[in-house]
């Protein structure tokens, strides 16, 4: 049902192999640290909080760049490999908007699990009314940023809480919280609905109908990265995930 890759033609994309060399050479110029080139642009607390994910030799997953990236509300460009094309995503979390080359909906369609981050680095874009216009994009690439946040929350490469909320917590929905204009209905409408009442923890949303433990954390990601998620280490309900903890011991 996805296309595999995105249609392109207009904008021009810069390939992967070309990005790739842009890289090595700024890994050259770091004396071979590719940590460094990569991500020491960077504030320092944005980029201590990026290295928590690499380990193993593991990459950066979208969602936890643009997760922290939002924590600091910091504006950063990452850029995501797509198949043999590398896509720019400029993130502004405090205006709460992304832009993009490509028309939002053409790159929400695709598998999000597959994209990966290449780069990042400090925005030279601006947003809408910014004093310097030279340096705003065309304003119809910009778009909300909470759509591409919760689709990515919920088809992305993440299966597990982000840091920020998980171990042993209850949640609840925010009263305020506005979902207009989100992918939401079924079962996870009717959970957002209840979350809005009453407060659970992850073992016990994973038991409500139409989710799994899996679903039950896209969705709470999801929940916290449009600022509508409440999270309580003291709650009654606030229980450890593991077996145990479901014993009170």
């Amino acid at each position: 049902m996805f296309e595999p890759t995105i249609p392109f033609g207009e904008p021009e994309l810069m390939r992967v192999s070309a990005f790739q060399r842009y890289l090595d050479e700024l890994v050259r110029r770091a004396g071979g640290s590719g940590i460094t080139s990569r991500l020491s642009a960077l504030s320092l607390s944005l980029m201590e909080d990026l290295l928590r994910f690499e380990h193993d030799g593991r990459v950066s997953e979208p969602l936890e760049v643009m997760a922290a990236c939002v924590r600091h509300a910091q504006r950063v460009t990452v850029h995501l490999k797509n198949d043999t094309r590398v896509v720019p995503l400029t993130i502004f979390p405090q205006e709460r908007l992304v832009h993009c080359p490509v028309e939002l909906e053409r790159l929400l369609m695709l598998r999000l699990t597959e994209l990966e981050v290449l780069h990042v680095e400090p925005a030279l874009l601006r947003p809408p009314g910014d004093p310097e216009p030279a340096l705003v994009g065309d304003l119809p690439l910009y778009r909300p940023l909470g759509t591409l946040l919760w689709d990515l929350a919920l088809r992305g490469g993440r299966g597990e809480l982000l840091p920020e909320i998980a171990g042993p917590a209850a949640y609840r929905v925010s009263p305020g919280l506005d979902l207009t204009g989100l992918n939401l209905s079924g079962s996870m409408l009717a959970a957002v609905q209840r979350l809005r009442r009453e407060t659970t923890n992850l073992r016990d949303l994973s038991r409500w109908p139409g989710f799994d433990r899996e679903r039950a954390m896209r969705l709470l990601n999801a929940l916290y990265l449009q600022a509508g998620l409440i999270v309580s280490r003291t709650h009654p309900n606030a229980t450890s995930e593991s077996w145990f903890g479901g014993l009170g011991l």
